[in-house]
Parts: structure tokens; C-alpha cells; sequence
């Protein structure tokens, strides 16, 4: 399989943390955790996720003193979610997820 171009491999990554986070991997360790991706990587496609009108909000957990919460996937915008989810696995797979 050819290498990603960086537009490519950003927009796959934004896609795939949506359909992450929708499916209840919905924190930034939870996030590392299933894709491999560094704390910072993780933090800033969740921030770029709004460039794609995908909206994205956190909800801290009652009761936590800390930024101890979730994140929520609260309009998809123009992406159809179901097509995300169905192509999850190849998403997966070319960005090299698949460990």
C-alpha cells in the first residue's frame, strides 16, 4: 500500500478518532491506547476535528477535581458516521493502527 500524503493521513486520523470516540474510546489515554498515537497527537486531532464541522465536546465526570471526563461526538456535520464506521478497519489499517 503507497504511503499517505500528510492531507490524506490527517483527514483518515480525524475520521478514525471521531469513530473512536463515538464508540466509547473517549479519552486521550483511551485513545493512545488503541492507536499508538503520542499524548500530543491525540490531544490536537481531537482539537482539529471542528475544521471538519465535526463537533466534539468534553464532559468532565461529576464529582472528579480534575479534567476526568469524556469526550462526545455531538453533530458529525457533513460526514455520514455510518460510512466512518463501516470503513473503520481500512481507516485502521492505512494509518497503521492495526496492532
Amino acid at each position: 500500500m503507497p504511503a499517505l500524503s500528510k492531507t490524506k493521513s490527517s483527514f483518515y486520523r480525524r475520521l478514525y478518532v471521531a469513530h473512536l470516540i463515538e464508540q466509547g474510546t473517549a479519552s486521550v489515554p483511551a485513545l493512545m491506547d488503541a492507536t499508538g498515537m503520542p499524548r500530543r497527537t491525540a490531544q490536537d486531532t481531537i482539537a482539529s476535528l471542528a475544521e471538519l464541522d465535526i463537533e466534539c465536546v468534553f464532559t468532565k465526570d461529576d464529582g472528579e477535581r480534575h479534567n476526568i471526563g469524556r469526550y462526545q461526538i455531538h453533530d458529525w456535520g457533513a460526514i455520514d458516521p455510518r460510512w466512518v464506521a463501516t470503513h473503520a478497519e481500512q481507516l485502521k489499517q492505512a494509518l497503521g493502527y492495526a496492532i
